[in-house]
């Protein structure tokens, strides 16, 4: 089914099926790796009308799903659509290419230059008025109370956000990184594609977001720094894809360090093996009530991962893998 409904959701919330179609249709725009991408333009004209209407409803304390694509944030955003408070958006960067238009790290809406990591300095007034216009006009047409914004990559830009809303909740989402390099790889080969001769896939516009990821993050890497040379030419998806789990596994323990009264940390394996537990403490921390309909669902869909086949890394990032695994808790397979 379209918007990542399922059959449960359907069964479960029939009520709560428009407000995730509405979010889908309208709300979060077409990548490239996608169908339908001539809506893209309608929405972008839409936002930029949104944009003159004066706020018309109060965004409070907005909820960020961050970590490494693959990592199980599109499930966990599911879990949030189930809770009749939340309204899921499914990384609506359509509407974060019209607030921010150098955003862009995929290359779906624009080929300019564009930023990883965005900071206190780069929030306007006028960024922040439009993003309260727009969160607060998606919060009126599907009625919910609170905003869930998936965008795995924001995990580079919690500086950004935290000056936009102060009360804002960030969810640490982590897998293991042998799971999730698979996931990447197999997803990215799957979805590969061509635009004549131009190729899009997990990397973006002719892997715009690979070099964007070595130019602005792995150079700035105290250790992978010392091997970007070797990690510039790599090309087999399980190294590229150790890379990214790597550099956003380190990033999510800086803030965890740092902030950890605003960073809540779930671990995909707890989710799907507690996930009565581990859904009421994220519930408390994001400050929603309890929902017994969102539990049973966790219980219907979420299953532990079946046991994979080990992975040989390229040998000059196999010790900053190693280590990050450590770092977080992963037994090294």
């Amino acid at each position: 089914m379209i918007a990542q409904l399922d059959k449960n959701i359907v069964k479960m919330r029939p009520l709560l099926v428009p407000r995730r179609l509405i979010s889908y249709t309208f709300f979060e725009g077409r990548p490239l790796t996608t169908r339908g991408q001539w809506i893209n333009p309608l929405l972008l004209f839409m936002f930029e009308r949104v944009k003159s209407v004066p706020a018309i409803k109060i965004v409070k304390a907005p909820i960020y799903i961050l970590g490494a694509g693959r990592s199980g944030t599109t499930i966990l955003g599911k879990l949030f659509h189930m809770h009749p408070q939340c309204g899921f958006l499914n990384e609506p960067k359509a509407m974060w290419h019209s607030i921010y238009p150098y955003e862009d790290l995929i290359g779906s809406y624009s080929r300019q230059k564009a930023t990883y990591r965005l900071g206190e300095t780069d929030v306007t007034p006028e960024i922040r008025e439009v993003i309260e216009r727009l969160y607060g006009f998606y919060l009126l047409i599907v009625g919910a109370q609170r905003v869930v914004d998936k965008y795995p990559e924001m995990i580079f830009r919690v500086p950004f956000l935290r000056a936009i809303f102060p009360d804002a909740k960030f969810v640490f989402l982590i897998r293991n990184g042998l799971d999730t390099l698979r996931s990447i790889s197999t997803w990215s080969n799957m979805h590969s594609d061509y635009a004549g001769s131009e190729k899009h896939d997990w990397w973006g516009v002719e892997r715009r977001k690979w070099r964007l990821l070595l130019e602005q993050v792995v150079a700035q890497d105290p250790i992978l720094s010392q091997h970007l040379g070797e990690i510039s030419n790599f090309s087999r998806p399980e190294n590229m894809a150790a890379i990214e789990w790597i550099v956003t596994a380190r990033e999510g323990l800086h803030l965890m360090k740092n902030i950890p009264s605003e960073i809540h940390l779930i671990r995909y394996e707890n989710l799907v093996k507690n996930p009565t537990e581990t859904i009421l403490d994220l519930l408390e921390f994001c400050q929603l009530k309890p929902d017994e309909i969102m539990l049973e669902y966790a219980h219907r869909v979420l299953s532990p991962p079946q046991p994979k086949n080990p992975v040989n890394l390229h040998h000059s990032i196999t010790q900053a893998f190693n280590d990050t695994m450590s770092a977080m808790n992963y037994p090294l397979e």
